[in-house]
C-alpha cells in the first residue's frame, strides 16, 4: 500500500465473518484476542469490534481483553445503542496512546448515537447511505443525496459535541456488491466520494467504506486461476483514493495498490460504470471468463 494514502480499519473481529463466528460460538476469547493482535501487528490503524447480536456484557469483556494486548485504538461497530455504550464504557484511551475510539456508525436514523460522546470523546463514522423522511428510512440513490446526508449529520454532531472537528468525522458513502449492481449504486458511491471531497463544509473529513462488500458474492478466482477480489477492490481504490477515500474497513492481509490504466480489473470497473442494467452483470461475467 506504499502508493496509496490508505489506512485500514481491520475487519476480522466481526461475528458475521465465518471463521470469527466459530471463535464466538466456541467462547474462544484467546483466539479472538490473538486475531486482534495479529491485525494490529499487520498494520491496522483501528481494530473493528463487532459482536453481532450478542450481549453488551460480551462486548465489555472483549474490549477489555483486546486492550490488554493491542495498543491501537478500537472501532466499536454496532447499530445497537446498548452495545455501543458497553464498548465505549470499557474502552480505555490511555491503553491506545490517548487516542479516541471510533463509533461505527451514526446515521440520520440513529442520531441518538451523538449521546455516546457523553461517555467519553469519540470519533464518528457517518453513514451517508440513508436519509430520514418523516421519520422513515429513505435510501440515498445519488451522489448529491449522499453528500446532503453527510452534511446534515455532521452538522448535528458538531453542534452537540464541542470538541468535534472535521478530522474526527469519517464519511461512509456506502458500498454494495459490484456483482449485483444493475442500478448504478457503485456510480452513486463514487459520485458521493467526489462531492464530499469537493465540499468546503466537509473539508478535512475522512472517508471510509466496508471494502470487502465490493467483491462479496463474486468468485475468488477467474477461470484461469488468477486471484481477482483484491484487484477489483484495488480498482475501486484507484478511482477513489486520490479523491479522499483514505480509510477502509478491510483486510490487513490484502495488498491493495494503485492499478495501471490497462489493468483488466480497472478496465472492467470503468466499463461497468458506463453500462446499465444487465449489461453490467454481463461485463463482470466477461471479466471472470
Amino acid at each position: 500500500m506504499a502508493d496509496l494514502n490508505l489506512k485500514i480499519i481491520a475487519e476480522k473481529i466481526n461475528d458475521s465473518v465465518p471463521g470469527t463466528h466459530k471463535l464466538f460460538e466456541a467462547d474462544d476469547f484467546e483466539g479472538l484476542v490473538a486475531l486482534a493482535k495479529k491485525q494490529a501487528d499487520e498494520g491496522a490503524t483501528y481494530i473493528d469490534v463487532n459482536v453481532g447480536s450478542r450481549s453488551p456484557g460480551l462486548m465489555t469483556k472483549l474490549v477489555l481483553a483486546i486492550q490488554e494486548v493491542v495498543s491501537v485504538p478500537l472501532c466499536i461497530d454496532s447499530p445497537d445503542f446498548e452495545l455501543q455504550k458497553a464498548g465505549l464504557t470499557a474502552y480505555d484511551p490511555q491503553k491506545a496512546g490517548g487516542r479516541m475510539p471510533l463509533v461505527n456508525s451514526i446515521s440520520e436514523l440513529r442520531m441518538e448515537f451523538v449521546d455516546l460522546a457523553k461517555i467519553q470523546p469519540v470519533k464518528f463514522i457517518v453513514l451517508c447511505t440513508e436519509s430520514s423522511v418523516d421519520g422513515n428510512l429513505k435510501p440515498n440513490e445519488t451522489g448529491e443525496e449522499i453528500l446532503a446526508a453527510g452534511i446534515r449529520v455532521s452538522n448535528v454532531i458538531k453542534g452537540k459535541c464541542s470538541y468535534i472537528t472535521n478530522d474526527d468525522l469519517f464519511l461512509d458513502p456506502g458500498m454494495g456488491p459490484l456483482g449485483a449492481d444493475m442500478s448504478g449504486a457503485t456510480n452513486a458511491t463514487i459520485d458521493g466520494v467526489k462531492l464530499i471531497h469537493e465540499s468546503a463544509e466537509l473539508a478535512g473529513c475522512h472517508m471510509s467504506v466496508g471494502l470487502s462488500n465490493f467483491s462479496v458474492q463474486l468468485p475468488s478466482r477467474t477461470a484461469g486461476g488468477d486471484l481477482v477480489k483484491t484487484p477489483l477492490e484495488s480498482a475501486f481504490l484507484t478511482l477513489t483514493n486520490p479523491i479522499g477515500m483514505d480509510h477502509v474497513i478491510g483486510s490487513t492481509k490484502k495488498k491493495y495498490r494503485t492499478l495501471e490504466d490497462n489493468h483488466p480489473a480497472l478496465v472492467t470497473v470503468k466499463d461497468i460504470l458506463k453500462l446499465d442494467g444487465f449489461d453490467r452483470l454481463m461485463r463482470i461475467q466477461e471479466f471472470y471468463s
